[in-house]
């Protein structure tokens, strides 16, 4: 049940960020959760959105843009909550490469968003630790 990450590859100099969130707040494109992580001369913006075909749209003209899966596995939103997740993905030997998180209109709820070497594996021992993950579809309920 892996969600679909967009990774846009931003020019580091002032307004590139603001353009290209105004480019996909002007398509009407509700971001559910997004990172930014930056190098000297290009910033990787990572994001969840509601929806992934417009964005790419939107920003293809002006930046390069990747789709990649991740896992967003719900957690209660309080303290402990991602060391329990953290845990679990640890004890089978899979990867975390990258990791940010977002709360959600449920009160209580957040989700944590795990770019891991073996997503298969990661989603099948939260499972079995009662860890709901969430799929795309179910991105388009959250508020």
């Amino acid at each position: 049940m892996a969600i679909t990450q967009l990774s846009a590859f931003l020019e580091n100099r002032p307004g590139t960020l603001y353009e290209a969130v105004s480019a996909i707040s002007d398509a009407g494109v509700n971001i559910r959760a997004l990172s930014v992580a930056d190098t000297r001369d290009f910033g990787i913006l990572r994001l969840i959105v509601s929806d992934v075909e417009k964005t790419k749209e939107v920003l293809s003209d002006n930046v390069v843009i990747t789709q990649t899966k991740v896992i967003a596995a719900r957690m209660s939103d309080e303290a402990g909550a991602l060391k329990k997740i953290l845990k679990v993905i640890q004890d089978t030997g899979v990867n975390i490469e990258y990791v940010y998180a977002f709360t959600s209109s449920v009160a209580g709820s957040a989700y944590v968003v795990l770019r891991v070497n073996d997503i298969e594996e990661a989603e099948a021992v939260l499972a079995r630790n009662g860890i709901e993950t969430l799929s795309d579809s179910d991105m388009t309920g959250l508020l």
